[in-house]
């Protein structure tokens, strides 16, 4: 075996030449319009096996990717609303614990009022009774 000789340049002059021949055969016996013709047909055949396999899952009750994508999104739609309405939920019990402490306050201002009075009366009483 000689020192110029390179296997990888082989290998790659190799697959050069086999890739240009087939190429060039291919362009011969498939013009753009044959290949035109079998892509449109593989399409087809896609879209055809994807409603018989749509039917069949449908048919065995199995959820389909389509199912499963609706379900999450229905999932996370559910989720948005229990969240608000948890809000909403501390809202308003944030709102009535204000609410009671205003009913705590207020109850022990008319208690001191009460208080108040009765000393402004007896504070009365006493400068009439000094009259």
């Amino acid at each position: 075996m000689s020192r110029d000789f390179n296997l990888f340049e082989v290998w790659k002059d190799l697959y050069n030449q086999t890739s240009n021949f087939y190429d060039e055969k291919i362009m011969e016996s498939f013009p753009s319009q044959g290949i035109g013709q079998i892509l449109d047909m593989n399409l087809q055949f896609k879209k055809l096996m994807d409603e018989t396999t749509e039917k069949y899952l449908e048919l065995v009750n199995v959820p389909s990717r389509k199912d499963l994508s609706n379900v999450s999104s229905q999932i996370v739609n559910v989720d948005a609303k229990v969240d608000s309405l948890e809000e909403l939920l501390e809202e308003k019990l944030e709102s009535n614990e204000n609410l009671v402490s205003f009913q705590h306050e207020l109850t022990d201002l008319k208690r001191e009022m009460k208080n108040l009075d009765k000393k402004l009366n007896q504070i009365l009483s006493l400068l009439n009774a000094t009259k």
